[in-house]
């Protein structure tokens, strides 16, 4: 006798990001205060070494060091460590923590060299540690940092993971550095009216989104959640040193609002991915176990497509013949996102 199919549960209403308990809006309301307060430490480093050289919001900061812009970057992995720990699995999320980095690093022109970890453990687990540093050194592979220090925490009054019993909760994040010459930052200014976008796949889901697609989704399908975050340091590294990049964007938390951080323009996108190529069928999933409207799926996931690169029309039809990628839209004046897919017009008006 065949076995039924599962069928996603019926909703009375579409699932949402808030609704999961990350409020973005919220977050960012909340934050000024405290970004305005941080902002103004800026001017302890006027008249000394290491001056600040760009405003908070951007994907990294940077200090002034001679000629050289040195990067800063510091971020997590989020609730993707629950899906190790559900799975018993811990030797991927090292790959996604130095993807958090290192990806952001490079939107600002930088080249990624050394990284610091933080892992916080309820417990000493020798398989969660080992777990986690084989995942932290291939992705220092992928990405040619060094490691070079860290800090491991005991805490488990603090941490206590999917089952306190079970004593395998942990928390990992880190900071990591690049440095650019001053010439060769890239902070958007550069873009105009008309450049093209040229779009990098993802590999699923990445390091986003995960507190929504857990609520919604069986657990049989958290083996593709747990798949790691692609690294684009190599080949975006080279991408800046063989053309004029205008801007670059690693479409992360907030989905597409991400490229509103970039200019005062706005992103008119019509190639975006269909939700039936291999890297995409979770996002279908998703939507379909949460019944999640469009606006909110792109509003949250990369929805296919992890790294963005703005760039002159010349320029963007090399990159197209030379790397794996795909053109996916074109900047437009007015400052919004306006996704076409699936004959439904979707506008993103805040950014992230």
């Amino acid at each position: 006798m065949m076995k039924p199919t599962m069928k996603p549960p019926k909703q009375s209403k579409p699932t949402t990001y808030k609704d999961a308990g990350v409020d973005i809006d919220k977050r960012q309301e909340v934050m000024k205060n405290f970004i305005n307060l941080m902002s103004e430490t800026f001017k302890f480093r006027e008249k000394r070494t290491g001056k600040v050289l760009m405003d908070v919001g951007n994907y990294a900061n940077l200090i002034e060091l001679g000629d050289y812009g040195i990067a800063f970057k510091t971020d997590g992995v989020g609730t993707k460590v629950l899906i190790a720990q559900e799975l018993d699995k811990y030797d991927t999320v090292g790959i996604d923590m130095l993807a958090m980095n290192v990806n952001d690093l490079i939107c600002v022109g930088a080249e990624p060299i050394a990284l610091v970890d933080y892992i916080a453990l309820q417990s000493v687990n020798e398989k969660i540690l080992n777990g986690i540093a084989k995942g932290i050194y291939e992705g220092a592979k992928q990405a040619n940092v060094a490691i070079i220090g860290g800090e491991t925490a005991i805490v488990p009054d603090l941490i206590k993971g999917i089952n306190a019993q079970k004593k395998i909760g942990f928390d990992l994040s880190g900071t990591a550095l690049g440095i650019v010459r001053k010439d060769k930052i890239i902070d958007g200014s550069k873009i105009k009216v008309n450049d093209v976008i040229i779009g990098f796949d993802s590999s699923g889901i990445h390091s986003n989104g995960v507190t929504l697609a857990r609520k919604v989704l069986p657990k049989k399908f958290y083996g593709e959640i747990l798949k790691p975050t692609k690294i684009y340091v190599k080949e975006i590294l080279e991408i800046i040193n063989r053309y004029e990049i205008h801007g670059l964007a690693h479409i992360t938390g907030g989905g597409y609002r991400n490229l509103l951080r970039l200019t005062k323009y706005g992103f008119k996108l019509e190639n975006l991915p269909y939700l039936n190529e291999p890297h995409t069928k979770i996002f279908a999933k998703i939507q379909k176990y949460g019944n999640i409207n469009d606006e909110e799926m792109y509003n949250t996931f990369n929805m296919g497509i992890g790294f963005c690169v703005v760039v002159n029309k010349k320029d963007a039809s090399e990159i197209l013949k030379n790397y794996d990628c795909r053109k996916i839209g074109e900047v437009i004046a007015e400052h919004k996102v306006l996704i076409k897919t699936n004959n439904k017009k979707i506008e993103i008006l805040k950014e992230k």
